[in-house]
């Protein structure tokens, strides 16, 4: 088996996505890979949570741009990570079409995200992992959530 060379691993902020985060972590450092963390705003700017709502004298995209790169920034450094790239998307369509579209680009031989698994079996087809890993143009490692 060859090493990965580029891995793009993606988050939301969940413990399931930090996991992955970790795995990822690990492969790119076993495999001496360029390792990529993203993060996807879905929906911009409709669906925003209150907390994202910018003031009023505030560019919107530019808000929660800077909010999120915060916390991936933050992710980063808690999680000791020697991250190459960190890389939010807005995008008004869905992760896991970005997902797949962002690891086309930068050329990404493997894609690891983390699944939730709150349905279990039967709503993976239909779970960001599932389309991602229909989708994708490289290898997808679905790290589970731990057991509760």
């Amino acid at each position: 088996m060859s090493c990965y060379k580029t891995i793009l691993t993606t988050t939301d902020f969940s413990p399931a996505s930090e996991r992955a985060v970790l795995q990822a972590h690990s492969l790119a450092r076993q495999c001496g890979a360029q390792l990529h963390l993203l993060h996807v705003v879905e929906h911009f700017p409709e669906d925003m949570p209150c907390d994202l709502v910018a003031p009023e004298d505030v560019d919107p995209e530019a808000f929660v741009r800077a909010t999120f790169e915060g916390r991936l920034a933050e992710l980063a450094r808690r999680m000791d990570l020697e991250v190459a790239s960190l890389r939010v998307v807005l995008d008004s369509g869905s992760a896991k079409r970005k997902i797949v579209s962002v690891a086309g680009e930068l050329g990404a031989d493997l894609i690891v995200l983390g699944s939730h698994g709150r349905h279990g079996r039967s709503a993976w087809p239909g779970s960001t992992a599932g389309a991602v890993g229909q989708q994708a143009p490289c290898d997808v490692l679905t790290v589970r959530a731990a057991a509760v």
